[in-house]
């Protein structure tokens, strides 16, 4: 018997989606969310932007122009350089948002590379089971095992830290949290009418994973993935602070608040220009993660 067309969503999965629709409803309707989106969707614009509207090099030096304070913060301020330049006359505003660039880069892919392992790996360990959930579920306890940020410092540690070594260093030692959620969710799911319906008119184990199972279970973890893009910008910034991130002279914000530490009461504001930046970028993923949160709870709760 040939496998039926399933394409059409199972009751569960258009529920599902109608609670992911009330969820963003929900949380769009709270003004932290809002003013979350607005900060967040500013910061990434002028990130985005700024290479493009200035003729400015971030990592060209001006010794002459050297440590010029932000405008209106002192003598010897100038408006070409809004906020200030560094000890080797780089201008800061330039370096912060390049910064931010990569930051945001880093916090996003990681992310996305560790729901996509976590997803797959307790797809397959909560669908079949058995042997194969016991193999998959020891690996990740493996994973948990070891902090996070340890790893990291190891892996980087003997080697040249890029961009794509950063983020797979993270994202690999960030999926098992994804790993447990996803089998649990999947075990619950597995044993509902629709996928035994599915199984009995002859769907795959594939079709049914993925057609089926996967739609339904990975708009909640993708809620929460929100917060964790937070996290990954503090372990990049991290990283760069103790010279395992990307390496100058690309201007990120662990390397740009490492330099300015040791000018700290002559030219405070080298490390403080990137930490007010780091605090608003964070202050507003998780301004839009918690309301995600909130409304994911309520809505749940009076499902």
């Amino acid at each position: 018997m040939s496998a039926i067309d399933i394409s059409p969503p199972a009751p569960s999965q258009a529920r599902a989606k109608k609670i992911s629709a009330r969820i963003w409803s929900e949380a769009f309707s709270s003004i932290e969310f809002r003013i979350g989106l607005i900060v967040f969707a500013l910061l990434v614009a002028a990130a985005g932007l700024y290479p493009w509207i200035s003729d400015i090099d971030p990592t060209k030096m001006n010794i002459r122009g050297k440590l010029s304070p932000p405008v209106m913060m002192g003598e010897g301020w100038s408006w070409a350089h809004p906020l200030g330049t560094d000890q080797l006359g780089r201008d800061m505003l330039a370096r912060t948002l390049v910064g931010l660039r990569y930051s945001l880069l880093i916090g996003i892919s990681t992310t996305i590379l560790m729901v996509a392992v976590g997803a797959m790996v307790g797809l397959f360990a909560g669908y079949f089971g058995k042997r194969i959930d016991t193999i998959l579920m020891r690996l990740t306890d493996a994973q948990l095992s070891v902090p996070m940020i340890i790893l990291a410092i190891t892996i980087l540690g003997v080697s040249r830290p890029t961009i794509p070594s950063i983020i797979l260093v993270l994202g690999l030692a960030g999926w098992p949290v994804y790993a447990r959620v996803m089998r649990s969710t999947v075990m619950a799911e597995r044993k509902k009418e629709f996928v035994r319906g599915a199984m009995v008119l002859g769907a795959t184990d594939w079709r049914i994973m993925f057609t089926l199972l996967l739609p339904l279970v990975l708009p909640p973890i993708m809620f929460v993935a929100v917060l964790d893009i937070a996290r990954m910008m503090i372990f990049e910034s991290v990283l760069g602070f103790l010279g395992l991130g990307v390496q100058p002279p690309t201007p990120t914000f662990g390397n740009i608040i490492a330099d300015g530490r040791k000018y700290l009461m002559n030219a405070w504001w080298i490390a403080t220009m990137p930490g007010v930046f780091l605090v608003l970028t964070l202050t507003s993923v998780n301004l839009m993660g918690a309301s995600l949160e909130r409304a994911r709870n309520k809505i749940y709760a009076g499902a």
